[in-house]
């Protein structure tokens, strides 16, 4: 029988430059074309514009002592500015450090501590969080910080000023000394315990991933992509930016975070070609008052990742949104991020049922996690992928990398996967979020699809709860369609319908949200956490972790 292990081959070849080497390439080719728009700010760029706007800043890094490897922060919300500051580090040869907009004093501490970050560039604050006076605080603890520079105020506007002193030739010196395979960005990883990692990576790891989603995409200089995810992840400057900027193609920035009315109306006055989001994005946007008027007739492609992708959801996305070509794509932090995608020529069942297949120049494979073995097709095991985009390394922890990255090279995902005869993907689960109930294997993301198909139901998402009887079982948190009713009983006669007696939920609770990092990953750590504190489980558990 076939193992389930695939790579994606491919004729067209990986970049080989650096990111500033490359932006340069494009805006030769399209001076005079569009590359970023915030609307909330009122700002456009053309790729000369930018460009010009890039080695501004970055001659103002130079000026500030900035040396190849030093450590830059960025904190702030979705600006234009952000992306400026991410092309600037990378041309002069700086590690970006990308700070969660959501970061509270400690963590901020914490990031600016491990990373070692010798410049920070932040908003003044961002949905009420005083970002200056928390960085005031954390200076203490974070010797390494010489200079902050704030986007509201005269110190970014000094900075640029710093950049005209700085001439181009000592730009392109700097440039001419930089290698594709060195560190460029740290990426903290939102762990579920602990501190968070730095996934620290490369130019040649987000180039070419940025590239190869664009191709995933099919984009060209004529599309135009709507990115209202944040830029601090992947998701956003790798995605968003880099795969823009490697084809020739605009990013459009509705507002500084998620608002669905916002994201319609860019995608209408832009006239988007493709839309990216997670799927409580998309549910939040085909749920807006102001979707039925919204003219999406240009909408084409787009991204759905982050989190599981429900069949459901993304079904209403082709049919109600016009995006007959959206992808699926599936991967985490560690491999820049992407590492299997979905096809615009995959069936409809493919690219609803599945997170597609290996990205070029990468390799999958899924393992049996007791014996490191690749499992027979249709087998279920942990997902493990291998190539240009695996990072380096968690930034100064070579003990917590040995624990994901093994000799051989391969990242072990701790996704719970399946791979069918023709090498697509399918993500049943997180390793960690398997419901063993009685002996029996329960997956989440089996259940929450089946429930994802009832009318009343506009999201869900399943998780294990203590049991003194069965180990674990089955919890439902529900999010209801407005003006929909149901209750606990129905709902559980329903599944009993429907699905096998130890997948039936034995507890319901009706939900208005779901807790979420700022990128829309759904915590269920959390939820299992407020689970165990409402139905009064906390000695079960405490037995059951002993």
């Amino acid at each position: 029988m076939e193992s389930s292990y695939a790579h994606g081959t491919s004729l067209v070849p990986l970049l080989g430059g650096t990111i500033g080497a490359n932006l340069e390439a494009t805006t030769a080719r399209f001076p005079d074309r569009e590359v970023l728009v915030s609307r909330h700010q009122s700002l456009r760029y053309t790729y000369t514009t930018f460009s010009e706007e890039v080695d501004l800043v970055a001659r103002g890094l130079l000026a500030r002592g900035v040396e190849v490897g030093d450590r830059v922060g960025i904190w702030s919300p979705n600006r234009a500015e952000w992306a400026v500051v991410q092309y600037a580090t990378a041309k002069v040869g700086a590690i970006l450090v990308t700070v969660n907009p959501a970061y509270r004093s400690a963590e901020l501490a914490f990031v600016l501590r491990q990373s070692g970050m010798r410049t920070v560039v932040a908003a003044s604050g961002f949905r009420g969080a005083d970002y200056v006076a928390m960085i005031d605080a954390a200076r203490a603890d974070a010797p390494a910080l010489a200079e902050v520079v704030i986007l509201d105020d005269d110190s970014y506007q000094a900075l640029r000023s710093d950049g005209q002193r700085v001439t181009a030739g000592a730009l392109e010196r700097r440039e001419a000394v930089l290698d594709a395979d060195q560190p460029i960005n740290i990426q903290y990883t939102s762990g579920t315990t602990g501190f968070p990692k730095g996934a620290t990576l490369s130019h040649h790891n987000i180039l070419n991933n940025g590239f190869f989603v664009g191709e995933g995409c099919r984009y060209t200089e004529e599309d135009r992509i709507c990115v209202p995810v944040p830029y601090y992840h992947c998701f956003g400057m790798v995605m968003g930016n880099l795969a823009a900027t490697t084809h020739g193609a605009c990013v459009v920035l509705p507002a500084e975070g998620f608002e669905g009315a916002a994201v319609l109306e860019a995608v209408s006055a832009e006239r988007c070609t493709s839309l990216y989001g997670v799927p409580t994005m998309f549910i939040a946007e085909l749920a807006e008052p102001a979707f039925a008027t919204a003219d999406l007739t240009t909408l084409r492609t787009g991204i759905m990742a982050g989190s599981p992708c429900p069949v459901e959801v993304m079904r209403q996305v082709v049919e109600k949104m016009g995006m007959e070509e959206v992808t699926i794509c599936y991967g985490m932090t560690e491999t820049s991020p992407v590492s299997t995608q979905t096809s615009p020529d995959d069936s409809l069942e493919q690219r609803t049922g599945t997170v597609g297949r290996a990205h070029p120049h990468v390799e999958v494979k899924v393992i049996d996690p007791a014996t490191g073995l690749a499992v027979p097709r249709g087998e279920t095991g942990e997902l493990c992928t291998r190539g240009y985009s695996v990072m380096l390394g968690y930034w100064d922890e070579p003990e917590r990398t040995a624990e994901v990255l093994d000799r051989a090279g391969w990242m072990h995902t701790g996704d719970l996967a399946t791979m069918d005869p023709a090498g697509y993907v399918n993500i049943v689960g997180r390793t960690k979020d398997m419901i063993i109930r009685g002996g029996e294997n329960v997956y989440p993301r089996e259940v929450e699809e089946l429930l994802y198909t009832h009318p009343a139901i506009a999201d869900v998402q399943v998780i294990g709860v203590p049991d003194p009887r069965y180990g674990e079982v089955v919890m439902a948190w529900v999010q209801l369609r407005p003006g929909e009713e149901l209750d606990a009983e129905t709902l559980v006669g329903w599944c009993r319908e429907r699905m096998a007696h130890f997948k039936v939920p034995s507890h319901v609770r009706f939900v208005e949200g779901f807790p979420m990092t700022v990128t829309g990953k759904v915590q269920k750590y959390k939820m299992r956490e407020q689970a165990i504190a409402e139905l009064g489980l906390e000695a079960i558990a405490a037995e059951r972790t002993a």
